[in-house]
């Protein structure tokens, strides 16, 4: 998160604000993150129905790479470093965690709630990251290590049922 306020929003009509804030999801009031993660989970549903798990991998992976971009236009835009607004590392955060999860709106609210758990804690080495990684790449990586957090405690939970996948 930003330690300066981002008193300026640029418009949605540009393509990289509209990618950055998740066609606007990030200019939601309070907890832009959450409902960065929460906008993340209708496509990611239709992605794994329609094409599986692998879809929703490579997908993550080119956003990944759009977000740096669509990350990095914001902040020149706006001149602040990892603003609120900029929830597009989140929904490939939330896209990888769901990645490893079956196909059930059970599942589906749990991965929502760790990933916003690890992302919010920010256990070492995400905080350094966090903090130390400027640019489209720091906003983006630290939600990555959130996410890997995240799939391995799913994945443990998953093995503790006896539902791995």
């Amino acid at each position: 998160m930003s330690n300066q306020i981002d008193t300026q929003r640029p418009g949605l009509d540009s393509p990289s604000v509209l990618v950055a804030t998740w066609f606007g999801a990030g200019y939601l009031p309070k907890a832009p993150g959450t409902w960065g993660s929460l906008a993340a989970l209708p496509l990611a549903w239709l992605i794994v129905q329609e094409y599986g798990t692998t879809v929703i991998l490579a997908a993550s992976f080119v956003l990944f790479f759009i977000g740096m971009w669509a990350a990095n236009g914001y902040m020149a835009q706006t001149g602040t470093h990892d603003p609120g607004p900029v929830v597009v590392d989140e929904v490939v955060g939330q896209w990888l965690v769901l990645s490893v999860l079956p196909l059930n709106v059970g599942w589906y609210l749990l991965g929502f709630a760790v990933f916003r758990l690890f992302d919010i804690v920010k256990p070492w080495p995400i905080k350094w990251m966090d903090s130390k990684i400027d640019g489209g790449f720091g906003v983006m990586v630290d939600d990555v290590g959130a996410a890997g957090y995240g799939i391995v405690m799913l994945l443990a939970i998953q093995y503790g049922l006896g539902q791995m996948l």
